[in-house]
């Protein structure tokens, strides 16, 4: 059993920053055990992966559109996963939400996760 709570999200204008932070809790492995990605997706639009950061925290990987601005965190001794986001633009307006993906390596395919948050809104404001 995995629940992840996204939280952090709101309203800002352009050039604004956000941290967004997702809290698991697991009754069977421990949160080292999953690799761990933020997604995003506006409406009448696809899911798209935001950034992904592998189980011990080593490798990050992002989408080229928020490559230099955002940036992908955990703390396997807090069970959380954060997502700095700098330099907000309109186009990051969406919501985001938070995947765990099982001895995995943060893949950008959203089917690769098992696990996903209810989601948090994030909206710019040009």
């Amino acid at each position: 059993q995995v629940q992840l709570v996204e939280s952090g999200g709101g309203l800002v204008q352009a050039g604004d920053s956000l941290r967004l932070t997702c809290t698991c809790t697991t009754s069977d492995r421990s949160f080292s055990s999953y690799a761990m990605a933020w997604f995003r997706q506006a409406p009448g639009k696809e899911r798209e992966f935001v950034a992904g950061i592998t189980r011990s925290g080593e490798q990050t990987d992002y989408h080229y559109s928020v490559k230099g601005r955002f940036t992908i965190s955990r703390d396997n001794a807090k069970n959380t996963v954060n997502l700095q986001m700098n330099s907000l633009k309109s186009e990051d307006t969406a919501a985001y939400y938070c995947a765990a993906d099982l001895f995995g390596r943060a893949y950008v395919d959203p089917r690769e996760y098992e696990h996903w948050g209810q989601g948090t809104q994030v909206t710019v404001s040009a």
